[in-house]
């Protein structure tokens, strides 16, 4: 299978950025009529990536949890939450899958004040990793000094979870350049000698071992073993506004996460329905962890790198990120 096929539309949440688009996960339109039960909302929107991650919510639909709790959920693809902050600002779209990344530079920016609102995936060993060409002299991190490293988004956490393996090796972030290269261009960067190096996620870093490269740092383990990737969002006003339909709305994604944290196949089964991952290479792509609630020891980890590197200007106390029913 060729590589744009496979990939088109993959990639971990944080990392992309908007293409619009969307499809009806639970049957229904969009609106805000309350119900006789008294959600404040009934029909709701939501932000979905085409990545692993947002496999709870299409499994919730599935096994009709949303239907259950009284919600018909709409979805939009996404690629990451600031490109569609208006409509989060403006209470049209209600929730949306958010890197972890994504969520502190917003809060931090001042833009908006979100909160997790549902865990869904944290990083597993070869999720995530840096790549060198075929045949490249380059054989550890120590010898990137002095190179340049391809990474989807600049100042995010492909460059963060680098940054802490080149310290290992005893270098500094500075030590390496890096430029911004989408990870569907970033195998023929590597072949063209453009760049020395690429950060690549799953699918991409199986699809580009395959083509010959070699890693070389697995960025998703040692010292970033665990490190919690993305969930599902929502802002701070939404919250205070739609109590009730904020509380059927975690029901119905916990019970979702609960089965994709102990079912893979569950996971198999939707992916292919909002992907354009076939049904083979789904079965295949080696998956993070989706646990039921986050590792906030690693979320604090995660802000504290973020905050060191200075990609973010104010220190986070992880704690705070989460919306009380997220645990």
């Amino acid at each position: 299978m060729k590589l744009a096929r496979i990939m088109a539309g993959t990639a971990i949440a944080l990392t992309l950025s908007a293409c619009g688009g969307g499809g009806d996960a639970g049957g229904g339109g969009g609106g805000s009529t309350a119900s006789a039960g008294g959600l404040e909302k009934t029909q709701l929107l939501i932000g979905v990536v085409p990545v692993p991650s947002s496999a709870p919510l299409f499994i919730a639909e599935k096994r009709g949890f949303f239907k259950a709790e009284g919600l018909t959920v709409k979805t939009e693809i996404i690629q990451a939450p600031q490109a569609v902050m208006p409509k989060i600002l403006n209470g049209s779209m209600d929730a949306f899958l958010t890197s972890y990344v994504s969520l502190m530079a917003i809060n931090d920016s001042g833009a908006a004040k979100l909160k997790l609102f549902q865990h869904s995936q944290e990083a597993a060993p070869n999720v995530a990793g840096v790549v060198v060409a075929k045949g490249s002299p380059i054989k550890t991190a120590a010898e990137l000094k002095g190179k340049t490293v391809a990474v989807n988004v600049l100042k995010a956490l492909g460059q963060t979870l680098t940054n802490a393996h080149l310290q290992e090796a005893g270098l500094k972030p500075e030590d390496v350049k890096y430029v911004q290269v989408q990870f569907a261009d970033q195998l023929s960067a590597l072949s063209s000698g453009q760049v020395d190096a690429a950060w690549l996620v799953e699918p991409f870093l199986t699809a580009a071992k395959k083509s010959g490269a070699t890693q070389i740092i697995d960025t998703t383990s040692g010292a970033t073993a665990g490190v919690p990737i993305d969930g599902w969002g929502v802002s701070e006003d939404w919250l205070a506004k739609n109590p009730k339909t904020a509380a059927a709305l975690h029901r119905a994604l916990s019970k979702a996460q609960q089965i994709a944290s102990t079912d893979r196949k569950a996971i198999d089964e939707v992916v292919p329905t909002y992907t354009q991952i076939p049904a083979e290479a789904a079965a295949a792509m080696t998956l993070g962890t989706f646990s039921v609630q986050a590792d906030k020891a690693g979320v604090q980890k995660l802000a504290d790198l973020l905050h060191g590197y200075g990609y973010i200007k104010a220190k986070v106390d992880a704690a705070q990120l989460f919306a009380p029913m997220s645990g």
